[in-house]
């Protein structure tokens, strides 16, 4: 079996602090460096109805309430967060060799919930990562190719579009 490269991960939380927000929901997709699927998998974090109830207020949650609504739904057929990140664990093991590069959109922040809730995990990781948001900055405003990315808030449609997003910017490059 070919092993993956690039980890594609998002992450979907109750907000954006790492310090007091937690993971609610994972998606991941192995994939190579031609952006062939690999592997995918998915999880959901069981996280306190309280918390929820308390972080996932304002006009973001507002606007995307739909998104929220199932977040609360199937929080209670999640799983601890320890338990989802030795699933993740032996993820990286079947499908993964020495470097794992972890990719997606604004990865930085996830890496940071992922340095907090998942240290065994985040120490799998090679320190380098491919972020779609750089390539986005450079295309939009040196290029001026936009590419409009579904807006599903939910972590496995979103790192789906990221690699949509990523082949879209790759049509550009000339070899």
């Amino acid at each position: 079996m070919k092993k993956a490269k690039l980890l594609w991960i998002d992450l979907e939380m109750t907000g954006l602090s790492p310090v007091t927000d937690k993971i609610l929901e994972v998606a991941a997709i192995a994939t190579d460096f031609d952006l062939n699927e690999v592997a995918r998998f998915e999880a959901v974090v069981k996280v306190s109805p309280r918390l929820m109830k308390k972080r996932m207020v304002g006009e973001f949650w507002e606007k995307n309430a739909a998104s929220r609504d199932a977040l609360f739904a199937q929080n209670k057929d999640g799983k601890p967060a320890k338990v989802v990140e030795a699933e993740l664990l032996e993820f990286l093991d079947k499908y993964f060799g020495d470097e794992i590069y972890l990719s997606g959109n604004s990865i930085h922040q996830d890496q940071k919930f992922i340095e907090r809730e998942w240290p065994k995990l985040n120490s799998r990781l090679h320190y380098r990562m491919l972020d779609v948001s750089a390539w986005k900055i450079f295309f939009e405003n040196a290029l001026n190719k936009k590419f409009v990315k579904r807006d599903a808030h939910r972590a496995l449609d979103d790192i789906e579009g990221s690699i949509e997003e990523l082949k879209f910017y790759k049509g550009f490059i000339k070899k």
